[in-house]
């Protein structure tokens, strides 16, 4: 089941251009856990701008697809 999961989550979506991974959590999909942690504010704010802005292009490349198959 961790494979298929990786599977899914790793493979490019054909109209967003990217993976479920990186829509989501605006990285790479790792295999392996790093259990050190950043706690600077900044870094926070840093990744959540970055990840509202990938979630951006994906709203943006998906709506315009559904409007190129309307017609």
């Amino acid at each position: 089941m961790v494979t298929a999961k990786f599977t899914v989550n790793n493979k490019t979506n054909s109209v967003t251009k990217m993976s479920l991974f990186i829509a989501n959590y605006s990285r790479e999909l790792r295999m392996g856990v790093d259990i050190r942690r950043k706690g600077k504010i900044e870094k926070m704010m840093e990744f959540v701008k970055k990840i509202k802005k990938v979630q951006e292009e994906a709203g943006a490349a998906l709506r315009k697809v559904q409007e190129e198959m309307k017609q």
